[in-house]
């Protein structure tokens, strides 16, 4: 246990104490008939052909008694290789993930029965089965018309059809115009034509037509999915399940409120702030994209694993509105015309300033105004540039993931020699 052990890892020559590989001996080199067959009998030596710089740190894991530290130099993917390779076990590559503050990887949960399951991986797993592709292909398809029909609802001329120009008031009628014509919805036209010759127009509506289909493929798609999880508490728990549910709840809160206008229950005006916030809801169909789309999903994850920089850096960039807001302030007090008469007024410029955009609505005119805004626009270059080296290496570090498991079709490491 005393004697001294050779490791040749890619001709860089490393050695220890027998006993300090033996403290782990359900491992690679703490097992002797395990790393027997990388010995080199003439060199009297270990060789391995593998990661140079990784192997310092599994080296440490044996001297320190289970410390792992991830040389700064090398990926995170390799390096979970080389502890995969040595076989330090699940224990130790948890431990890392923890330090990286990456979530263990969980294998997706399957519903029990055989209907359940082949619905469950037809809606959620495309890459399962051709059907399940045509599905996922089918979803983006819906999701990308809903997304037109939301964006030519606010062309002037398809509101010029519910009576009223872009910013132009509705003309006056016999009746009361609906609180709801300047909404360019489905639920508007409606409103507007009920006005008119009845309800009956808005059944024929294009925008409504379109409209009502796509409803129908989410609730239908989202039931199935539902009925067919493996758990419901988890379905509900799960941040693109609430998407999709609050991709169809605007259609059904706005058929309601434009139900319980006509039957004379709540106010106009109250129905009319209601749909407008209900609308805006409806922008979150974008989001249903990420459920098909690799690259959403990779963002998604590498925003969720930097919540903390994210956190530190609006932090900072609050403080510096702050500062150079009142700087600016005092600065620029000498000017009779100038545009920042409060701190408050100030904080607009400070964040465009600092943020590198630079909109020019207001401009410091003084000289020490001017020199105030040189160093803003400098602070903010610095200040956002702090914490992109973690976002950027979290983002190769979830792209890699993906696309570890062709790398390892394509990857065989190289055995040792028999001789």
């Amino acid at each position: 246990c005393c004697e001294r052990v050779s490791i040749n890892v890619a001709g860089r020559r490393f050695e220890t104490l027998g006993r300090t590989l033996h403290r782990f001996p359900d491992t690679l080199l703490g097992d002797p008939r395990r790393r027997r067959r990388y010995f080199d009998p003439r060199r009297r030596e270990y060789f391995f052909d593998r990661h140079r710089g990784a192997f310092g740190a599994v080296l440490y894991y044996y001297q320190s008694g289970g410390r792992l530290r991830r040389p700064p130099d090398v990926p995170l993917d390799v390096f979970l290789e080389e502890l995969r390779f040595y076989q330090l076990g699940e224990e130790a590559e948890e431990r890392l993930r923890e330090a990286e503050g990456l979530a263990a990887e969980a294998a997706p949960a399957l519903p029990g029965g055989r209907l359940r399951r082949r619905a469950w991986l037809l809606c959620e797993h495309p890459e399962s089965s051709p059907a399940a592709r045509c599905v996922a292909l089918l979803s983006v398809l819906v999701i990308l018309v809903s997304i037109v029909v939301f964006c030519l609802e606010t062309l002037p001329q398809f509101k010029a059809g519910s009576g009223e120009g872009p910013g132009q008031p509705s003309p006056p009628s016999s009746n009361t115009s609906s609180p709801l014509s300047p909404l360019p919805s489905p639920t508007s036209s409606s409103s507007s034509s009920s006005s008119g010759s009845g309800s009956g127009s808005s059944l024929s509506d294009p925008f409504f037509v379109v409209e009502t289909l796509c409803i129908c493929w989410f609730s239908l798609e989202l039931l199935v999915r539902l009925c067919a999880s493996p758990s419901k508490v988890s379905f509900f728990r799960n941040a693109m399940n609430l998407i999709d549910l609050l991709a169809i709840a605007p259609y059904f809160v706005a058929l309601g409120t434009e139900l319980a206008r006509r039957g004379g229950v709540g106010q106009p005006a109250m129905s009319l702030a209601v749909l407008r916030v209900i609308r805006l809801v409806r922008v979150f169909r974008v989001f249903k994209l990420s459920r098909h789309s690799t690259g959403l999903q990779i963002l998604g994850q590498t925003l969720r694993a930097s919540m903390r920089e994210l956190g530190l850096l609006i932090f900072f960039l609050l403080i510096g509105v702050v500062l150079f807001s009142s700087a600016v302030y005092f600065a620029e007090a000498e000017d009779a015309a100038t545009a920042f008469t409060s701190i408050p007024q100030a904080f607009w410029w400070a964040v465009v300033t600092m943020t590198t955009v630079g909109y020019g609505d207001m401009a410091p005119v003084t000289v020490g105004g001017k020199l105030v805004g040189s160093l803003c626009a400098i602070a903010g270059v610095l200040t956002i540039s702090l914490p992109v080296p973690v976002i950027v290496s979290n983002f190769s570090y979830f792209y890699r993931r993906e696309l570890r498991g062709e790398e390892e079709g394509g990857y065989s490491p190289t055995p040792p020699c028999p001789h």
